[in-house]
């Protein structure tokens, strides 16, 4: 299996600050590994209120992830600032590749990037279903599909 590099920030296309808090530090005083799947979701479901492609409590359709991966590659830290990179790599009918990346304080190379995929359900009967245009909408913003075999 190859090894990922970390790749720089001017590969994504939408970034949002996240605060590190002190509850994030694990026993061995970085970061702990499932708190990087935190930020990923904190990024993506951001991206998308803020597009008004999602409403949380009434959006007739949901996304559920089906698949998540990870690669880490420099520790971080509370109290650090977190960059969270975020950009399309791949749109299907129901479905889409989110990739992200989360950059230390002011470093160029990620301390970590992994995907997930989302498969876009009917929140009443839990079936895939077609994206709402205004998703797409949202979606096609941030599409970068020459990275998706990078990721």
């Amino acid at each position: 299996m190859a090894r990922h590099s970390p790749e720089p920030r001017d590969h994504y296309r939408h970034f949002q600050p996240i605060t590190t808090r002190w509850m994030d530090n694990d026993a061995y005083g970085h970061v702990n590994n499932v708190v990087y799947y935190s930020y990923f979701d904190t990024v993506v479901n951001q991206y998308l209120i803020e597009q008004g492609a999602l409403d949380i409590e009434n959006s007739s359709v949901i996304g559920l992830v089906v698949e998540t991966q990870c690669n880490y590659f420099s520790p971080m830290a509370f109290p650090d600032r977190v960059t969270a990179a975020l950009r399309v790599a791949k749109i299907g009918a129901s479905s889409v590749r989110y990739e992200i990346a989360l950059y230390r304080n002011d470093e160029r190379e990620a301390s970590a990037q992994g995907h997930f995929v989302h498969v876009y359900v009917d929140r009443a009967g839990s079936r895939p279903t077609a994206l709402p245009p205004a998703l797409r909408a949202a979606l096609e913003k941030i599409l970068v599909e020459k990275h998706a075999a990078q990721a």
